[in-house]
């Protein structure tokens, strides 16, 4: 296929999604030729059946953009050069609100498929490098948990690297969450945004934006971001937003990361938070203790069973749900239990907060209060609540907000070292990594009878889910003995809810 062919079935992959017009095709395809330094466009014979996607398209004329001296043989200049050509079909911003609120007033659940759909198509959702991730499910006595080993990250060279290193740094945009980024062209350093856009929000009289994750760990994975950029912050207000959008969208969730190191998210300088549609283990785990509250006659309480500490909240009345989980928010900021290693503060230094997630069940408003302590100690240098050092040769990151559902997000380090783990398990030639060496002991000896070349893999997967388990029990404040269930209905007790 030669790049005139190439051209063309983007053309006709655009035309197709309706993209473009029949009447722009002349136009964007003298865009694009521009873009790739060429004068002229030889028709093509036309071809039978176009079965290239836009991904498998963009990436031929990338290769050609660079093959040809045009672009450097670099990562961040071929995604910009990729985002500008597919920008080449884009509707602008105020077009695609337009049509996501014309959408919307008919159906919420027509509005986000379009703008799902035009976030998949763009590219703007990486849908070839996300399909490299590997995903499978696991049951375990919480429900069936989610694991992902993350793939669809690609990996910069040394040349991307030097490269980066020489280029002056700049405040513009501020972060990967800003505004700003919606068509920014990018830069070496950060990514291209030629082919983003956002859809306008508004949560509780303040300027909101929708858009999604361009790599989706779950169905319709969005990001729900301030206009303004300021620090991530859990407080009423933010409850509040998130009881707006479900409302608005009753069929996603939305959760926001906690607003403190250690059991935070990634980004932290950036108020957002994150939704979808999907429904977690979390999500569908069982009230193991019922409370009243008697400040809140409208509100039912439960302890969640799950892992962590969960305290599950529902409603018909927004207004009071919110009181009540500001009320427990306040209760936790500057609640101690010694006798669950529990401080709320060191100094000045606060280490309680939560990671709340709303949904909307038919008419019931729910809140789950995840409660969370960042505190550390000589035995636990990286978090007392956080995965503790024989999980970490599996997961040594922050807990955030997905892992907190029941989604574990592993590093691709695992996809070579669990092999060898395998070989280690069988008694085959191996290179195990030193910090998988005595776990992979504990599972030679516990599975030597049964192990073998066919079912080795379950095991591994069903065994890398305990782990799993295992930091998220880490993870929660009050464990789940006699011990750490009293001082959870304690707390309770003592929230004067």
């Amino acid at each position: 296929m030669n790049i005139c062919q190439v051209i063309q079935q983007l053309i006709d992959n655009a035309l197709t999604l309706k993209f473009i017009e029949q009447e722009d095709e002349i136009y964007v395809r003298n865009q694009i030729l521009c873009l790739l330094g060429m004068n002229e466009f030889i028709i093509p014979e036309k071809i039978k059946e176009n079965e290239h996607t836009i991904p498998d398209l963009l990436e031929k004329l990338v290769d050609y953009a660079w093959e040809n001296g045009i672009i450097e043989d670099l990562f961040d200049e071929k995604e910009i050069l990729a985002s500008r050509i597919v920008n080449c079909f884009m509707a602008t911003p105020s077009t695609v609100n337009k049509s996501f609120y014309e959408k919307y007033h008919k159906n919420p659940v027509m509005a986000t498929d379009y703008f799902y759909g035009l976030s998949k198509n763009s590219n703007y959702i990486q849908t070839k490098r996300i399909a490299k991730n590997i995903n499978y499910q696991s049951q375990t006595e919480y429900g069936t948990l989610d694991i992902t080993i993350n793939l669809s990250k690609p990996e910069k060279n040394p040349k991307d690297i030097m490269k980066e290193k020489g280029i002056k740094s700049t405040n513009y945009p501020k972060c990967l969450l800003c505004v700003e980024n919606e068509g920014y062209a990018g830069r070496i350093g950060h990514p291209a945004r030629s082919n983003h856009r956002l859809v306008h929000l508004n949560l509780v009289g303040e300027p909101w934006y929708l858009q999604y994750s361009p790599y989706v760990y779950y169905n319709e994975h969005c990001i729900v971001l301030s206009k303004e950029h300021r620090d991530m912050k859990i407080d009423r207000q933010g409850l509040l937003r998130l009881v707006s959008f479900v409302e608005q969208f009753p069929h996603y969730f939305i959760g926001s990361n906690a607003d403190l190191p250690i059991v935070g998210g990634s980004i932290l300088s950036h108020d957002h938070y994150q939704g979808g549609r999907y429904e977690f283990a979390m999500a569908k785990a069982a009230d193991e203790y019922l409370f009243a509250l008697q400040s809140f006659p409208n509100v039912k309480g439960a302890i969640v069973k799950w892992p962590m500490s969960v305290i599950r909240l529902r409603s018909k009345r927004a207004d009071e749900l919110v009181a009540a989980a500001d009320r427990i928010l306040e209760s936790w900021r500057n609640y101690d239990d010694p006798s669950a290693d529990i401080y709320a503060y060191t100094g000045k230094t606060p280490h309680n907060t939560i990671t709340p997630i709303a949904r909307k069940r038919h008419d019931v408003l729910e809140l789950d209060l995840v409660l969370r302590n960042n505190r550390t100690s000589d035995e636990h240098v990286l978090g007392i609540f956080h995965p503790h050092s024989d999980v970490q040769h599996i997961k040594k990151e922050n807990i955030g907000l997905i892992e907190v559902m029941g989604l574990a997000v592993l590093p691709a380090r695992l996809i070579p070292e669990l092999k060898e783990v395998e070989k280690y398990i069988l008694g085959n030639q191996h290179e195990i990594a030193e910090y998988h060496r005595s776990w992979a002991e504990q599972l030679r000896e516990k599975y030597q009878k049964q192990a073998n070349n066919e079912n080795i893999g379950d095991i591994l997967r069903k065994e890398v889910t305990a782990k799993f388990m295992r930091v998220l029990e880490d993870a929660g404040v009050f464990k789940r003995n006699e011990q750490g269930i009293a001082a959870f209905k304690r707390f309770i007790k003592t929230s004067k809810l």
